[in-house]
Protein backbone atom coordinates (compact mmCIF):
# COMPACT_ATOMS: atom_id res chain seq x y z
CA UNK A 1 0.00 0.00 0.00
CA UNK A 2 1.15 3.49 -0.80
CA UNK A 3 1.54 5.84 2.17
CA UNK A 4 -0.03 9.24 1.78
CA UNK A 5 2.45 11.94 2.70
CA UNK A 6 0.60 15.00 1.41
CA UNK A 7 -2.76 16.44 2.29
CA UNK A 8 -2.83 17.81 -1.27
CA UNK A 9 -3.68 14.31 -2.53
CA UNK A 10 -6.82 14.27 -0.40
CA UNK A 11 -7.82 17.84 -1.29
CA UNK A 12 -7.41 17.07 -5.01
CA UNK A 13 -9.49 13.91 -4.77
CA UNK A 14 -12.20 15.68 -2.79
CA UNK A 15 -12.53 18.41 -5.42
CA UNK A 16 -12.32 16.04 -8.40
CA UNK A 17 -14.89 13.57 -7.14
CA UNK A 18 -17.30 15.94 -5.42
CA UNK A 19 -16.55 15.26 -1.78
CA UNK A 20 -15.69 18.80 -0.68
CA UNK A 21 -15.54 22.16 -2.47
CA UNK A 22 -14.22 25.56 -1.46
CA UNK A 23 -17.21 27.62 -0.35
CA UNK A 24 -18.20 30.54 -2.60
CA UNK A 25 -15.61 29.39 -5.13
CA UNK A 26 -17.17 31.43 -7.97
CA UNK A 27 -16.34 34.55 -5.92
CA UNK A 28 -12.79 33.50 -5.20
CA UNK A 29 -13.70 31.44 -2.15
CA UNK A 30 -14.04 32.30 1.53
CA UNK A 31 -11.13 31.28 3.72
CA UNK A 32 -11.72 28.31 6.00
CA UNK A 33 -15.22 27.68 4.65
CA UNK A 34 -16.09 24.51 2.75
CA UNK A 35 -19.13 22.96 1.12
CA UNK A 36 -19.71 19.21 1.14
CA UNK A 37 -20.56 17.92 -2.34
CA UNK A 38 -22.75 14.95 -3.36
CA UNK A 39 -20.30 12.30 -2.13
CA UNK A 40 -19.03 14.34 0.81
CA UNK A 41 -22.48 15.09 2.19
CA UNK A 42 -23.27 11.36 2.11
CA UNK A 43 -19.97 10.49 3.81
CA UNK A 44 -20.42 13.12 6.52
CA UNK A 45 -24.01 12.01 7.12
CA UNK A 46 -22.83 8.40 7.45
CA UNK A 47 -20.16 9.42 9.99
CA UNK A 48 -22.78 11.34 11.97
CA UNK A 49 -25.25 8.45 11.80
CA UNK A 50 -22.60 5.92 12.87
CA UNK A 51 -21.80 8.08 15.90
CA UNK A 52 -25.50 8.46 16.77
CA UNK A 53 -26.14 4.74 16.40
CA UNK A 54 -23.21 3.88 18.67
CA UNK A 55 -23.91 6.36 21.46
CA UNK A 56 -27.73 6.69 21.39
CA UNK A 57 -29.51 3.92 19.48
CA UNK A 58 -27.42 1.06 20.84
CA UNK A 59 -27.46 2.26 24.46
CA UNK A 60 -30.21 2.45 27.05
CA UNK A 61 -28.50 5.14 29.12
CA UNK A 62 -28.10 7.94 26.54
CA UNK A 63 -30.85 10.08 24.98
CA UNK A 64 -30.69 12.60 22.16
CA UNK A 65 -31.18 16.35 21.97
CA UNK A 66 -31.12 19.02 19.26
CA UNK A 67 -30.58 22.48 20.76
CA UNK A 68 -30.83 25.95 19.26
CA UNK A 69 -27.62 27.55 18.00
CA UNK A 70 -28.60 30.79 19.77
CA UNK A 71 -28.94 30.73 23.56
CA UNK A 72 -29.79 33.30 26.21
CA UNK A 73 -26.59 35.34 26.66
CA UNK A 74 -26.50 34.56 30.38
CA UNK A 75 -25.78 30.93 29.48
CA UNK A 76 -22.41 32.09 28.15
CA UNK A 77 -21.88 34.28 31.21
CA UNK A 78 -22.40 31.28 33.46
CA UNK A 79 -20.20 28.97 31.39
CA UNK A 80 -17.38 31.51 31.35
CA UNK A 81 -17.34 31.91 27.57
CA UNK A 82 -18.60 35.52 27.53
CA UNK A 83 -15.72 36.74 29.69
CA UNK A 84 -12.89 34.29 29.11
CA UNK A 85 -13.28 32.40 25.82
CA UNK A 86 -10.25 33.78 23.98
CA UNK A 87 -6.90 32.72 22.55
CA UNK A 88 -3.61 34.40 23.35
CA UNK A 89 -2.18 35.63 20.03
CA UNK A 90 1.01 37.34 18.95
CA UNK A 91 2.17 39.04 15.75
CA UNK A 92 5.50 38.39 14.03
CA UNK A 93 7.35 41.72 13.77
CA UNK A 94 8.96 40.73 10.48
CA UNK A 95 6.05 39.39 8.41
CA UNK A 96 3.02 40.56 10.45
CA UNK A 97 1.58 37.05 10.66
CA UNK A 98 -0.83 36.60 13.57
CA UNK A 99 -0.45 33.26 15.38
CA UNK A 100 -1.78 31.61 18.51
CA UNK A 101 0.94 31.49 21.14
CA UNK A 102 0.25 27.83 21.93
CA UNK A 103 0.72 26.91 18.25
CA UNK A 104 4.28 28.24 17.97
CA UNK A 105 7.02 25.64 17.74
CA UNK A 106 10.32 25.83 19.60
CA UNK A 107 13.45 26.67 17.65
CA UNK A 108 16.22 24.02 17.57
CA UNK A 109 18.58 24.31 20.53
CA UNK A 110 21.60 25.02 18.34
CA UNK A 111 20.06 28.25 17.00
CA UNK A 112 20.88 31.39 18.98
CA UNK A 113 17.74 32.90 20.46
CA UNK A 114 16.88 36.53 19.89
CA UNK A 115 16.08 38.49 23.05
CA UNK A 116 12.59 39.95 23.05
CA UNK A 117 11.92 43.58 23.82
CA UNK A 118 8.49 42.95 25.29
CA UNK A 119 8.50 41.73 28.89
CA UNK A 120 5.20 39.86 28.64
CA UNK A 121 6.30 38.07 25.48
CA UNK A 122 9.56 37.14 27.18
CA UNK A 123 7.59 35.73 30.09
CA UNK A 124 5.67 33.59 27.60
CA UNK A 125 8.99 32.18 26.36
CA UNK A 126 8.41 33.60 22.87
CA UNK A 127 12.11 34.25 22.49
CA UNK A 128 12.51 30.57 21.65
CA UNK A 129 9.62 30.35 19.19
CA UNK A 130 9.69 30.22 15.38
CA UNK A 131 7.29 32.15 13.16
CA UNK A 132 5.40 29.51 11.11
CA UNK A 133 5.20 31.91 8.16
CA UNK A 134 8.69 33.38 7.69
CA UNK A 135 10.82 31.26 10.04
CA UNK A 136 12.14 34.19 12.09
CA UNK A 137 12.94 33.33 15.70
CA UNK A 138 11.84 35.36 18.68
CA UNK A 139 10.55 38.45 16.87
CA UNK A 140 7.06 38.60 18.35
CA UNK A 141 4.93 41.35 19.78
CA UNK A 142 3.10 41.37 23.09
CA UNK A 143 0.52 38.58 23.38
CA UNK A 144 -3.08 39.78 23.23
CA UNK A 145 -6.41 38.13 23.99
CA UNK A 146 -8.45 37.38 20.85
CA UNK A 147 -12.13 36.64 21.49
CA UNK A 148 -13.38 33.55 19.72
CA UNK A 149 -17.17 33.90 19.80
CA UNK A 150 -19.09 35.33 16.84
CA UNK A 151 -21.33 38.13 18.06
CA UNK A 152 -24.62 39.27 16.55
CA UNK A 153 -27.67 41.32 17.52
CA UNK A 154 -31.15 39.97 18.18
CA UNK A 155 -34.07 42.37 17.92
CA UNK A 156 -36.06 44.49 15.47
CA UNK A 157 -34.24 47.76 16.21
CA UNK A 158 -31.19 49.08 17.99
CA UNK A 159 -33.11 50.13 21.11
CA UNK A 160 -34.65 46.71 21.70
CA UNK A 161 -31.83 44.51 20.46
CA UNK A 162 -29.46 42.55 22.65
CA UNK A 163 -26.10 40.94 21.99
CA UNK A 164 -26.16 37.19 21.48
CA UNK A 165 -23.49 34.79 20.27
CA UNK A 166 -23.33 31.90 17.85
CA UNK A 167 -22.57 28.94 20.08
CA UNK A 168 -18.89 27.92 20.23
CA UNK A 169 -19.88 24.43 21.43
CA UNK A 170 -23.03 22.34 21.71
CA UNK A 171 -22.45 21.34 25.34
CA UNK A 172 -24.09 24.30 27.07
CA UNK A 173 -27.48 23.58 25.50
CA UNK A 174 -27.33 20.12 27.03
CA UNK A 175 -26.57 21.47 30.51
CA UNK A 176 -29.39 24.01 30.21
CA UNK A 177 -31.82 21.17 29.40
CA UNK A 178 -30.62 18.79 32.13
CA UNK A 179 -33.74 19.28 34.28
CA UNK A 180 -36.08 19.10 31.26
CA UNK A 181 -34.64 15.75 30.19
CA UNK A 182 -34.86 14.37 33.73
CA UNK A 183 -38.51 15.36 34.05
CA UNK A 184 -39.70 14.20 30.62
CA UNK A 185 -37.81 10.92 30.22
CA UNK A 186 -37.77 9.77 33.88
CA UNK A 187 -34.24 8.55 33.21
CA UNK A 188 -31.95 8.08 36.21
CA UNK A 189 -28.32 8.89 36.89
CA UNK A 190 -26.02 7.60 35.46
CA UNK A 191 -27.20 8.69 32.03
CA UNK A 192 -26.06 10.78 29.09
CA UNK A 193 -27.44 13.36 26.69
CA UNK A 194 -26.03 13.46 23.16
CA UNK A 195 -26.35 15.88 20.29
CA UNK A 196 -24.72 16.84 17.01
CA UNK A 197 -24.79 20.28 15.45
CA UNK A 198 -22.97 23.30 14.10
CA UNK A 199 -20.70 25.42 16.28
CA UNK A 200 -18.73 28.54 15.45
CA UNK A 201 -15.35 29.87 16.59
CA UNK A 202 -13.54 32.86 15.15
CA UNK A 203 -10.26 30.94 15.08
CA UNK A 204 -7.05 32.94 14.84
CA UNK A 205 -5.42 30.26 12.74
CA UNK A 206 -7.35 27.88 10.52
CA UNK A 207 -5.49 25.05 8.87
CA UNK A 208 -5.37 21.76 7.05
CA UNK A 209 -8.48 21.79 4.90
CA UNK A 210 -11.51 20.89 7.05
CA UNK A 211 -9.46 20.07 10.16
CA UNK A 212 -9.79 23.49 11.80
CA UNK A 213 -12.44 25.85 10.45
CA UNK A 214 -14.55 28.66 11.86
CA UNK A 215 -17.81 26.80 11.23
CA UNK A 216 -17.78 23.14 12.19
CA UNK A 217 -19.98 20.30 13.36
CA UNK A 218 -19.63 18.71 16.78
CA UNK A 219 -20.83 15.45 18.27
CA UNK A 220 -20.93 15.69 22.05
CA UNK A 221 -22.12 13.59 24.97
CA UNK A 222 -22.57 14.90 28.48
CA UNK A 223 -22.69 11.83 30.70
CA UNK A 224 -24.00 12.55 34.20
CA UNK A 225 -22.85 10.31 37.05
CA UNK A 226 -22.66 10.21 40.83
CA UNK A 227 -19.53 11.82 42.32
CA UNK A 228 -17.14 9.03 43.23
CA UNK A 229 -18.06 6.96 40.15
CA UNK A 230 -16.61 9.48 37.69
CA UNK A 231 -13.23 7.74 37.29
CA UNK A 232 -14.98 4.50 36.37
CA UNK A 233 -17.16 6.21 33.78
CA UNK A 234 -14.23 8.21 32.41
CA UNK A 235 -12.37 4.95 31.76
CA UNK A 236 -15.50 3.47 30.18
CA UNK A 237 -15.91 6.32 27.70
CA UNK A 238 -12.21 6.42 26.81
CA UNK A 239 -12.40 2.78 25.75
CA UNK A 240 -15.77 3.17 24.00
CA UNK A 241 -14.72 6.14 21.92
CA UNK A 242 -11.29 4.79 20.99
CA UNK A 243 -12.83 1.52 19.81
CA UNK A 244 -15.47 3.35 17.76
CA UNK A 245 -12.81 4.64 15.39
CA UNK A 246 -11.14 1.23 15.18
CA UNK A 247 -14.43 -0.52 14.48
CA UNK A 248 -15.05 1.82 11.55
CA UNK A 249 -11.75 0.97 9.91
CA UNK A 250 -9.16 3.42 11.26
CA UNK A 251 -5.80 1.65 11.37
CA UNK A 252 -4.60 1.10 14.92
CA UNK A 253 -1.12 2.43 14.11
CA UNK A 254 -2.69 5.78 13.21
CA UNK A 255 -4.67 6.17 16.43
CA UNK A 256 -3.64 6.80 20.02
CA UNK A 257 -4.85 8.12 23.37
CA UNK A 258 -2.94 11.03 24.89
CA UNK A 259 -3.64 12.19 28.42
CA UNK A 260 -3.36 15.91 29.09
CA UNK A 261 -0.67 17.21 31.40
CA UNK A 262 -1.90 19.15 34.41
CA UNK A 263 -0.96 22.49 32.83
CA UNK A 264 -3.13 21.70 29.79
CA UNK A 265 -6.30 21.11 31.77
CA UNK A 266 -9.09 23.61 32.23
CA UNK A 267 -9.17 24.81 35.85
CA UNK A 268 -12.35 22.82 36.57
CA UNK A 269 -11.32 19.58 34.82
CA UNK A 270 -10.21 16.55 36.79
CA UNK A 271 -8.70 14.93 33.71
CA UNK A 272 -8.82 14.84 29.91
CA UNK A 273 -7.68 12.37 27.27
CA UNK A 274 -7.53 13.08 23.54
CA UNK A 275 -8.13 10.52 20.83
CA UNK A 276 -5.46 11.53 18.32
CA UNK A 277 -4.99 10.58 14.67
CA UNK A 278 -1.73 10.66 12.75
CA UNK A 279 -2.61 13.13 10.01
CA UNK A 280 -0.24 13.90 7.11
CA UNK A 281 0.30 17.47 8.33
CA UNK A 282 1.32 19.45 11.39
CA UNK A 283 4.22 19.09 13.78
CA UNK A 284 4.56 15.46 14.75
CA UNK A 285 1.45 14.57 12.70
CA UNK A 286 -0.64 13.61 15.74
CA UNK A 287 -3.73 15.80 16.00
CA UNK A 288 -6.84 15.70 18.18
CA UNK A 289 -9.99 13.99 16.89
CA UNK A 290 -11.89 13.91 20.14
CA UNK A 291 -11.47 14.82 23.78
CA UNK A 292 -12.89 12.83 26.69
CA UNK A 293 -12.95 15.08 29.74
CA UNK A 294 -13.94 14.68 33.38
CA UNK A 295 -15.61 18.07 33.93
CA UNK A 296 -16.67 17.31 37.54
CA UNK A 297 -19.81 19.20 38.65
CA UNK A 298 -18.58 22.56 37.36
CA UNK A 299 -21.09 23.12 34.55
CA UNK A 300 -24.32 22.44 36.42
CA UNK A 301 -23.11 24.49 39.38
CA UNK A 302 -22.25 27.40 37.08
CA UNK A 303 -25.65 27.34 35.41
CA UNK A 304 -27.33 27.40 38.82
CA UNK A 305 -25.40 30.63 39.42
CA UNK A 306 -26.42 31.91 35.99
CA UNK A 307 -30.10 31.35 36.76
CA UNK A 308 -29.74 33.67 39.76
CA UNK A 309 -27.98 36.40 37.72
CA UNK A 310 -31.06 37.51 35.77
CA UNK A 311 -31.72 40.57 38.00
CA UNK A 312 -28.18 41.87 37.57
CA UNK A 313 -28.51 41.38 33.82
CA UNK A 314 -31.65 43.54 33.64
CA UNK A 315 -30.14 46.15 35.96
CA UNK A 316 -27.22 46.49 33.52
CA UNK A 317 -29.44 46.99 30.48
CA UNK A 318 -29.08 43.39 29.29
CA UNK A 319 -25.33 43.92 28.95
CA UNK A 320 -24.03 40.42 29.62
CA UNK A 321 -20.42 41.50 30.09
CA UNK A 322 -21.39 44.05 32.76
CA UNK A 323 -23.73 41.71 34.61
CA UNK A 324 -22.16 40.21 37.71
CA UNK A 325 -22.45 36.45 38.03
CA UNK A 326 -24.31 35.61 41.23
CA UNK A 327 -22.28 33.93 43.99
CA UNK A 328 -22.88 30.27 44.58
CA UNK A 329 -25.64 29.52 47.07
CA UNK A 330 -24.60 27.82 50.30
CA UNK A 331 -27.11 25.05 49.63
CA UNK A 332 -26.11 24.67 45.94
CA UNK A 333 -26.35 20.86 46.22
CA UNK A 334 -30.12 21.32 46.63
CA UNK A 335 -30.44 23.68 43.65
CA UNK A 336 -32.68 23.32 40.56
CA UNK A 337 -29.99 21.42 38.62
CA UNK A 338 -29.31 18.91 41.39
CA UNK A 339 -30.38 15.27 41.35
CA UNK A 340 -32.14 13.25 44.03
CA UNK A 341 -31.17 9.58 44.18
CA UNK A 342 -34.31 7.68 45.24
CA UNK A 343 -32.41 4.53 46.16
CA UNK A 344 -29.66 6.19 48.22
CA UNK A 345 -31.95 8.94 49.51
CA UNK A 346 -29.47 11.71 48.86
CA UNK A 347 -29.23 14.78 46.64
CA UNK A 348 -26.14 15.91 44.76
CA UNK A 349 -24.88 17.77 41.68
CA UNK A 350 -23.84 15.08 39.16
CA UNK A 351 -20.33 14.93 37.77
CA UNK A 352 -20.01 15.06 33.98
CA UNK A 353 -17.90 12.97 31.62
CA UNK A 354 -17.78 14.66 28.21
CA UNK A 355 -16.71 12.85 25.02
CA UNK A 356 -16.53 15.70 22.48
CA UNK A 357 -15.80 14.84 18.84
CA UNK A 358 -15.58 16.83 15.63
CA UNK A 359 -17.64 15.41 12.76
CA UNK A 360 -15.56 17.28 10.17
CA UNK A 361 -12.27 16.14 11.71
CA UNK A 362 -13.52 12.58 11.91
CA UNK A 363 -14.63 12.74 8.28
CA UNK A 364 -11.16 13.95 7.28
CA UNK A 365 -9.53 11.14 9.28
CA UNK A 366 -11.70 8.52 7.58
CA UNK A 367 -10.82 10.02 4.18
CA UNK A 368 -7.09 10.05 4.89
CA UNK A 369 -7.07 6.56 6.37
CA UNK A 370 -9.12 5.09 3.53
CA UNK A 371 -7.07 6.58 0.70
CA UNK A 372 -4.80 4.13 -1.08
CA UNK A 373 -3.13 3.49 -4.40
CA UNK A 374 -2.41 0.06 -5.82
CA UNK A 375 -1.83 -1.73 -9.12
CA UNK A 376 -4.75 -3.21 -11.05
CA UNK A 377 -4.21 -4.77 -14.49
CA UNK A 378 -0.93 -2.91 -14.88
CA UNK A 379 -2.45 0.46 -13.99
CA UNK A 380 -2.31 2.51 -10.81
CA UNK A 381 -5.73 2.93 -9.27
CA UNK A 382 -6.81 5.31 -6.54
CA UNK A 383 -9.18 3.72 -4.08
CA UNK A 384 -10.96 4.80 -0.91
CA UNK A 385 -11.20 1.75 1.34
CA UNK A 386 -14.07 3.01 3.49
CA UNK A 387 -15.80 0.78 5.98
CA UNK A 388 -19.01 -0.23 4.12
CA UNK A 389 -21.22 1.61 6.61
CA UNK A 390 -19.41 4.88 5.85
CA UNK A 391 -19.19 4.55 2.06
CA UNK A 392 -21.27 7.25 0.31
CA UNK A 393 -22.45 4.75 -2.30
CA UNK A 394 -22.95 1.14 -1.22
CA UNK A 395 -23.45 -0.50 -4.61
CA UNK A 396 -22.73 0.33 -8.24
CA UNK A 397 -25.03 -1.28 -10.82
CA UNK A 398 -23.68 -1.69 -14.38
CA UNK A 399 -25.16 -3.23 -17.53
CA UNK A 400 -22.21 -4.61 -19.52
CA UNK A 401 -23.56 -3.06 -22.72
CA UNK A 402 -26.33 -0.58 -23.53
CA UNK A 403 -28.44 -3.05 -25.51
CA UNK A 404 -30.05 -6.50 -25.48
CA UNK A 405 -32.33 -5.56 -22.59
CA UNK A 406 -29.45 -5.29 -20.07
CA UNK A 407 -30.12 -1.62 -19.18
CA UNK A 408 -33.73 -2.51 -18.40
CA UNK A 409 -32.64 -5.24 -15.98
CA UNK A 410 -30.14 -2.83 -14.39
CA UNK A 411 -32.59 0.04 -13.92
CA UNK A 412 -35.19 -2.32 -12.43
CA UNK A 413 -32.58 -3.56 -9.94
CA UNK A 414 -31.53 0.01 -9.15
CA UNK A 415 -35.10 1.19 -8.56
CA UNK A 416 -35.66 -1.73 -6.19
CA UNK A 417 -32.42 -1.53 -4.20
CA UNK A 418 -32.31 2.25 -3.73
CA UNK A 419 -35.19 1.87 -1.27
CA UNK A 420 -32.78 0.14 1.12
CA UNK A 421 -29.42 1.87 0.65
CA UNK A 422 -27.66 4.38 -1.56
CA UNK A 423 -26.69 2.91 -4.90
CA UNK A 424 -25.73 4.20 -8.35
CA UNK A 425 -26.64 3.12 -11.85
CA UNK A 426 -23.98 3.71 -14.53
CA UNK A 427 -23.99 2.56 -18.15
CA UNK A 428 -21.39 4.96 -19.58
CA UNK A 429 -17.92 3.88 -20.82
CA UNK A 430 -16.15 0.52 -20.48
CA UNK A 431 -17.01 -1.51 -17.39
CA UNK A 432 -13.39 -1.35 -16.19
CA UNK A 433 -13.53 2.43 -16.12
CA UNK A 434 -16.82 2.29 -14.26
CA UNK A 435 -15.17 0.09 -11.64
CA UNK A 436 -12.37 2.65 -11.28
CA UNK A 437 -14.82 5.49 -10.77
CA UNK A 438 -16.55 3.59 -7.98
CA UNK A 439 -13.22 2.55 -6.40
CA UNK A 440 -12.27 6.22 -6.17
CA UNK A 441 -15.65 7.03 -4.62
CA UNK A 442 -15.17 4.29 -2.02
CA UNK A 443 -18.05 2.08 -3.23
CA UNK A 444 -17.53 -1.36 -1.64
CA UNK A 445 -19.49 -3.47 -4.17
CA UNK A 446 -20.45 -3.35 -7.83
CA UNK A 447 -22.89 -5.54 -9.77
CA UNK A 448 -22.51 -6.20 -13.50
CA UNK A 449 -25.40 -7.44 -15.63
CA UNK A 450 -24.32 -9.33 -18.76
CA UNK A 451 -25.59 -11.79 -21.35
CA UNK A 452 -25.55 -14.67 -18.88
CA UNK A 453 -27.97 -12.72 -16.68
CA UNK A 454 -30.64 -13.17 -19.35
CA UNK A 455 -29.93 -16.90 -19.52
CA UNK A 456 -29.80 -17.93 -15.86
CA UNK A 457 -30.65 -14.79 -13.83
CA UNK A 458 -27.18 -14.44 -12.29
CA UNK A 459 -25.00 -11.34 -12.02
CA UNK A 460 -21.35 -10.67 -11.23
CA UNK A 461 -20.72 -8.91 -7.91
CA UNK A 462 -17.27 -7.41 -7.37
CA UNK A 463 -15.68 -6.49 -4.04
CA UNK A 464 -13.70 -3.23 -4.02
CA UNK A 465 -10.64 -4.09 -1.94
CA UNK A 466 -9.81 -7.57 -3.22
CA UNK A 467 -11.39 -7.02 -6.68
CA UNK A 468 -12.68 -10.58 -6.32
CA UNK A 469 -15.78 -11.38 -8.37
CA UNK A 470 -18.56 -13.83 -7.51
CA UNK A 471 -21.59 -14.99 -9.41
CA UNK A 472 -24.92 -14.83 -7.58
CA UNK A 473 -28.60 -14.74 -8.47
CA UNK A 474 -29.86 -11.23 -9.16
CA UNK A 475 -32.68 -11.99 -6.74
CA UNK A 476 -30.10 -12.52 -3.97
CA UNK A 477 -28.33 -9.16 -4.34
CA UNK A 478 -30.41 -7.51 -1.60
CA UNK A 479 -29.78 -10.37 0.85
CA UNK A 480 -26.07 -10.35 -0.03
CA UNK A 481 -25.79 -6.60 0.54
CA UNK A 482 -27.75 -6.70 3.79
CA UNK A 483 -25.31 -9.24 5.18
CA UNK A 484 -22.30 -7.21 4.07
CA UNK A 485 -23.70 -3.89 5.29
CA UNK A 486 -25.25 -5.32 8.47
CA UNK A 487 -28.63 -3.73 7.78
Amino acid sequence: MAKITKLDDIVSLCKRRGFIFQSSEIYGGLASCYDYGPLGSELKRNVRNAWWKAVVQMRDDVVGLDCSILMHPLAWKASGHADKFADLVTVCKKCNTRTRVDHLADAPENIEHVKLEVAQAEASNLGKKICPSCGTIGQFGEPMAFKLMFETQMGANAEDSMTVWLRPETAQGIFANFANVLQTTRIKVPFGIAQTGKSFRNEVTTKAFIFRTREFEQAEIEFFCEPGTDEQWWSHWKEERFNWYLNLGIKKDNLRLREHDRDELAHYAKGCVDVEYKFPFGSGDWQELEGIANRTDYDLRQHQRGMRTINSWYENGKDTLKAKLAPEAEDYEKGPLSYFDDEKKKRYIPYVIEPSAGIDRSTLAFLVDAYDEDEANGETRSVLRFHPSLAPIKLGIFPLVKKDGLPEIGTAMYNHLKKYFNCMYDEKSAVGRRYRRQDEAGTPYCVTIDGQTKEDGTVTIRERDSMKQDRISKDQVLTYMREKLDI
